[in-house]
């Protein structure tokens, strides 16, 4: 099978060994595979897979059962599905636990279902799972337009969530606006912390999702109302920042940090459950169009320079896809 590797700084379409269904597995044919910025970090070589985890770029796929492994019941050959993966995604074939494998979301292609795994996932185990999201709350999300911001932005809305977002380009704003956000903060010109309080009438959010990291985390906690809640989910501002103790403890605040792709399979907080709450939670919001896949380009996947490129450059929205 062939799949993108890095050679001497390039990402090149080449032969790699074969994969294969061990037990509880599943080997998908893929379709498509999404591109997530965890990806560009892992050619960098700053975040390296985890324990045991393909060193094959590739977080998310769609496509076909082409394999199935022992212990493996509800699915079969054939099957067109997509899947969360710990790693392995841009390849002709991909090995996956059977516990992170979903169904296609009625009226979404194969091809776009790639677009899904890693944002819905994400998503849900954070808004939901662990941050506890309300409706009538109001949550910021930052990096409104990508494809874990565009995903949120809709979900949020579906629980009934008030939604401010921060994009840097109006046609991005323009984007956010479209998927159910109210308030438009374009980083670049606009202070979002009195953005916030004006849209709260000075209370602060319930809720921000953040991309940012050291960065943002002082005015993160100046936008929040009192017992707010901020769930770090990404490190493009940095990793080191200075807390001011009282600021938490005065307005009774909760810093929650999480990632995805170093969980494992089973446990309480494990992929397994996440994927699980996704199939019976968020699946019925996309197969009744309240949330849908925004796919904002798709490269061949023997172009997966370019797509980390553009993806790197903030030219792309949404989800960025290589296609077979």
């Amino acid at each position: 099978m062939r799949a993108v590797v890095p050679v001497s700084g390039q990402l090149i379409w080449q032969e790699v060994p074969d994969v294969c269904a061990e037990s509880g597995e599943v080997v998908i044919k893929v379709r498509a595979a999404g591109v997530n910025r965890a990806d560009l970090l892992q050619t960098a070589g700053n975040y390296p897979p985890p324990p045991g985890a393909s060193q094959i770029l590739g977080l998310e796929v769609s496509g076909t059962i082409a394999a199935v492994g022992d212990e493996v019941a509800d699915l079969a050959v054939g099957q067109e599905v997509c899947a969360l993966l710990s790693g392995g995604g841009y390849a002709e074939y991909v090995a996956v636990p059977a516990a992170q494998v979903m169904p296609i979301p009625a009226g979404v292609t194969v091809e776009d279902a790639a677009g899904l795994p890693e944002a819905a996932c994400t998503v849900w185990s954070n808004l939901v799972m662990t941050a506890r999201l309300q409706g009538g709350e109001f949550i910021l999300i930052h990096g409104g337009a990508s494809g874990i911001g565009s995903h949120a932005i809709q979900v949020a809305r579906v629980l009934g969530a008030r939604v401010a977002v921060t994009a840097g380009a109006p046609a991005k704003l323009e984007l956010c606006a479209g998927l159910g956000a109210e308030v438009l903060i374009d980083y670049r010109a606009d202070d979002f912390v009195e953005r916030v309080h004006r849209a709260t009438d000075g209370r602060g959010a319930d809720l921000i999702l953040d991309v940012m990291g050291a960065s943002y985390l002082e005015r993160n906690l100046a936008s929040l109302a009192l017992d707010g809640r901020l769930a770090i989910i990404g490190l493009q501002g940095g990793l080191k920042a200075q807390v001011n103790i009282g600021t938490l403890i005065g307005k009774r605040l909760t810093v929650l940090g999480t990632a995805l792709r170093s969980r494992p399979v089973d446990g309480p907080q494990g992929k397994a459950a996440i994927v699980d709450a996704v199939v019976q939670s968020v699946w019925p919001m996309v197969a009744s169009a309240r949330v849908r896949p925004v796919i904002g380009a798709r490269y061949p996947i023997d172009q997966a320079a370019e797509a980390h490129r553009a993806l790197a450059a903030g030219e792309t929205y949404g989800k960025v896809l290589l296609v077979m």
